[in-house]
């Protein structure tokens, strides 16, 4: 007999019923899942001839907890709730046993917590991540697993939402009577699982409750003090990894169903809370961007086996290192064997420091370095099927790469530059092809940093994009589409960001209040320190290529002045700042500050006291305006693309969520009330709130 819905099926095997979650792709626990497992263990209760039951899930997870397209909504609280779910596995009077492999998270692990057995496969990743969200697991996963896995590693567990491998968490021993597993299963799981039902029945073993077990530790006090000042020292902007302490050591001392009652409310506290907001748009975001509204889901990539990199420098160095890491071979080239070598030199030295960090082992470098092919010939690309040029942000260099590759790219081959201002449909008009080129903007150091700004021109194929968004996926960057505009999505925000800082200097703010201000923020570093650590010059660049465009651009004379003196930061050890050879620390220069005092005299600029608040708001509020805008001219299809941007490439703090969601959160009203103040002080055409702002603000909306 075999029942089946679109969420779980319902079979008997024997006298053993079998539940599978049916919820691709990771078995999320959402409402019609959960009312068919109820109805499932009810209906194997109620059969005389089934003497016990076993659930898992189908396919690549046995759950990957609670659905994520419920979230927030009201189908999450809908009967049978996931509380109902486990009260009805936990009260059964026939022996309920969960059958584990591949993924095994959140609420799918707090579902097997309180069933009566549990078997898995080696290899599965146990986990509990809610604090990942800014939450704790709600449904009584800080209550249930340190009584089966003892305090300390329950702790670890939860504070840190890390996943851990199924063997590792163990089945009983006589050092260790409780166990999260009753038995590891080699070989095929669901068979493994039926026996071992049938063992439980023919023993008839008693149905113990997790719940009835005591949690001890031989020095609870000290160790739960200590877990308190680790958290506390590593997660100062977040409430929630404090909190997973709190209710974890709660297990120790609370009678079950009154820890269950504290990590109820404060679950439901954290959920309003404003870092769990975050931590939450900024999960769905992620899936957002990943996705490009005219552009079918089932759009049919091209096949991406072999990359050409043109370029080694820092750039062509790291994006090519991405390639080789996910297993691509890739041809890098260079106009000068000189600058070859150097280029693969740092390549290596890169991965000869992962090794040194015990993060990769030495046969893997060399297996990664056997997959990069050296080359000074163009014709060396002819069998790629994406090329990515890093060379020289100046149009005429990338006119003639271009050129060149229109020669010699194979028909098919996508063709992508990884400028970080310059107009892509420009650079696609060079070739004969501009379907096959797109933007591809890597952020340095391109080996680490998670953003990739896909630069759709007008031209670029829809199966293009398709590939690129998969490959960025395979390389482990967080995708993220921009419309063709000077800076695309990310710098054209960024100048605007810059100004606000010259100008609060040049108003009576000095470099450090600034820096010290965003700092405290949130932000790892102000944006003058920012600046010097990337290279004062860069910016200079792109001020003096604006200038001659237009001459109506506003300029920047503090910061022209300190490039003119050949101050370029950390590199020069000059910029804003002065640094001591071979150290980093930024350290205040009276020579900044008389250049600072120059400018003002020269424009007429009496200094004024300037509030550390104002220059948050300016700062970012200058993020927020223009991010409106580019959302208002869908250079960015949503305005959480904005914040994934800002978040994964600009190092905007996370707990806020990145600057469209923390301007919802302050208030799109008071963000534009700030902003028509700010006009009417500076007189700065830039402060008239984005059309799309004041819009959202009228009818009471945000912009996510």
């Amino acid at each position: 007999m075999e029942t089946k819905s679109n969420t779980a099926h319902y079979e008997v095997r024997g006298d053993i019923a079998l539940i599978t979650f049916d919820n691709p792709p990771v078995n999320g626990l959402g409402h019609p899942v959960r009312t068919a497992v109820v109805a499932g263990i009810e209906k194997a209760l109620a059969d005389p001839k089934v003497t016990a039951i076993v659930v898992t899930g189908a396919g690549k997870a046995f759950s990957g907890g609670a659905d994520i397209k419920e979230f927030g909504g009201p189908k999450a609280l809908a009967e049978p709730t996931l509380h109902t779910m486990i009260r009805v596995a936990e009260t059964a009077t026939k022996p309920v046993i969960v059958a584990i492999h591949t993924v095994c998270m959140g609420g799918g692990l707090e579902f097997s917590l309180g069933c009566h057995f549990r078997v898995a496969s080696p290899g599965a990743q146990i986990a509990l991540p809610e604090v990942k969200l800014g939450l704790i697991p709600g449904a009584g996963g800080t209550q249930r697993l340190p009584r089966v896995v003892g305090l300390e590693t329950a702790l670890n567990m939860i504070a840190s939402g890390a996943p851990v491998a199924s063997e590792q968490l163990g089945v009983p021993t006589k050092e260790r009577p409780t166990a999260l597993f009753d038995e590891i299963i080699e070989g095929d799981l669901i068979e493994g699982a039926l026996a071992f039902a049938r063992k439980v029945v023919a023993e008839k073993r008693p149905l113990k409750l997790v719940r009835d077990l005591k949690v001890t530790h031989p020095n609870a006090e000290a160790f739960v003090q200590f877990a308190k000042n680790s958290v506390t020292a590593v997660a100062k902007n977040f409430p929630a990894p404090l909190k997973c302490v709190e209710v974890v050591a709660a297990s120790l001392t609370m009678p079950f169903e009154a820890g269950m009652r504290l990590e109820r409310e404060t679950f439901l506290a954290l959920m309003m809370t404003p870092e769990s907001r975050a931590l939450r748009h900024a999960f769905f975001a992620e899936r957002a961007a990943s996705k490009i509204p005219d552009i079918p889901e089932d759009t049919k990539p091209r096949k991406i086996e072999k990359v050409g990199v043109i370029g080694a420098g820092t750039m062509g160095g790291g994006i090519a290192m991405n390639f080789l890491n996910a297993g691509i071979p890739v041809t890098i080239l260079e106009t000068k064997q000189e600058a070859l070598d150097r280029g693969l030199a740092t390549i290596r030295k890169n991965y000869e420091g992962t090794v040194k960090k015990g993060k990769l082992t030495a046969d893997k470098m060399e297996s990664r370095m056997a997959l990069l092919k050296p080359t000074l010939s163009y014709d060396d690309l002819k069998d790629a099927d994406l090329i990515i040029e890093a060379v020289f942000e100046e149009i005429g260099v990338k006119e003639q790469v271009f050129k060149k590759l229109d020669e010699v790219a194979k028909p098919g081959a996508i063709l992508a530059s990884n400028t970080s201002t310059l107009d892509v449909d420009k650079i696609a008009s060079f070739t004969k092809r501009p379907g096959d080129v797109v933007g591809m903007h890597f952020f340095s150091p391109a080996n680490v940093m998670k953003l990739l700004e896909v630069v759709r021109g007008k031209k670029s194929a829809p199966d293009v994009m398709a590939t690129v968004m998969q490959v960025g996926k395979k390389i482990k960057k967080t995708a993220v589409v921009s419309g063709v505009c000077d800076g695309f999505i990310g710098n054209r925000m960024l100048k605007f960001y810059g100004r606000q800082a010259n100008d609060l200097v040049e108003e009576g703010a000095s470099p450090q209040q600034v820096d010290r201000a965003m700092e405290k923020f949130g932000f790892a570093m102000g944006p003058f320190r920012v600046a010097d650590l990337a290279g004062n010059d860069i910016g200079w660049s792109i001020r003096k290529r604006l200038y001659a465009e237009n001459a109506n651009t506003p300029k920047q004379p503090i910061a022209d002045k300190i490039c003119e003196m050949g101050r370029f930061g950390q590199k020069t050890g000059a910029g804003w700042y002065r640094y001591e050879p071979g150290k980093r620390d930024a350290i205040p220069d009276p020579v900044v500050d008389k250049v600072i005092e120059e400018v003002r005299k020269a424009n007429g600029v009496t200094p004024r006291k300037i509030s550390d608040e104002e220059i948050v708001e300016r700062c970012i509020y200058a993020l927020v305006n223009e991010g409106a805008r580019i959302v208002e001219e869908c250079i960015a299809a949503r305005a959480s693309d904005v914040d994934m941007v800002y978040l994964t490439g600009y190092g905007f703090p996370l707990h806020r969520g990145g600057p469209m969601l923390y301007a919802d959160q302050v208030g799109l009203p008071n963000v534009e009330r700030a902003m028509k103040k700010y006009e009417k002080q500076t007189g700065d055409a830039f402060w008239k709130p984005a059309a799309i702002l004041s819009k959202l603000a009228a009818e009471g909306k945000n912009f996510n």
